[in-house]
């Protein structure tokens, strides 16, 4: 492991934990009737992985960048030191977005890293 990888994995880590804060605070937006903070923040976290897994065609930065997603979203999701909640329990009967973000995060992130490589010259470099 070199030195630039390691890098890598840390600013692929930051830009996972940026994005996972931004989709744990905006999920909670609707429009109506339309939960369209939850899709816009696994669309805009799916996205940013993919990116991470095909600009550097390494399964482990994209890897990085979704744990730093999932580690925002959990550390995000329970009771502050205050005692504010940013992802609220929903009402009885109720849709709840925050489950949704809660386990869309991890699928996603499960199958961008577990797709096929799509380079043509061989196996992916380790």
């Amino acid at each position: 492991m070199t030195l630039s990888r390691a890098g890598t994995w840390i600013v692929a880590l930051i830009i996972g934990a940026v994005f996972g804060a931004a989709g744990t605070i905006a999920q909670s937006a609707v429009w109506g009737w339309f939960p369209v903070g939850v899709v816009v923040a696994i669309v805009g976290v799916a996205a940013i992985t993919l990116a991470v897994r095909l600009l550097t065609g390494d399964r482990w930065s994209a890897l990085a960048t979704g744990l730093g997603a999932m580690i925002t979203t959990l550390v995000f999701s329970g009771r502050g030191p205050g005692g504010s909640v940013v992802v609220p329990a929903p009402a009885e009967g109720e849709f709840s977005t925050g489950i949704v973000w809660t386990i869309a995060v991890p699928i996603l992130v499960a199958l961008i890293v577990a797709w096929p490589s799509t380079a043509r010259g061989g196996p992916e470099p380790e």
